[in-house]
C-alpha cells in the first residue's frame, strides 16, 4: 500500500469525523479537508492511473458540492441573502 492511498484512508475518516462535529466547528477542518483533497486526488492519480483520479473527483465533488457551488456564485459575483 501507497502513502498516497494510506493518506487517502485517512483523509476519509477525518472527513466523516468532521461531518459528526456542530456546524460552527465545522468551518477550518472542513477547509483544510477541501483544500488537501486535490492534491491527494493528483497523487492518487499518478501512483494507480487517471482512472482512479476521476472517480476520486466524483467522489469529492459529490461530498463537497455545496461550498464549491458557493465558491463558484461567489466567484460570479453573485450576493447571497439570509434565509428566512
Amino acid at each position: 500500500m501507497t502513502l498516497s492511498l494510506i493518506l487517502s484512508c485517512l483523509w476519509v475518516v477525518a472527513s466523516a469525523i468532521v461531518a459528526f462535529l456542530p456546524m460552527r466547528r465545522q468551518y477550518v477542518p472542513g477547509v483544510t479537508l477541501l483544500v488537501l483533497a486535490p492534491v491527494l486526488i493528483v497523487w492518487l492519480g499518478f501512483d494507480y492511473g487517471w482512472w482512479l483520479a476521476v472517480i476520486g473527483t466524483f467522489a469529492f465533488v459529490s461530498m463537497f458540492r455545496n461550498p464549491l457551488l458557493y465558491f463558484y456564485r461567489r466567484a460570479r459575483g453573485e450576493t447571497f441573502g439570509t434565509p428566512e
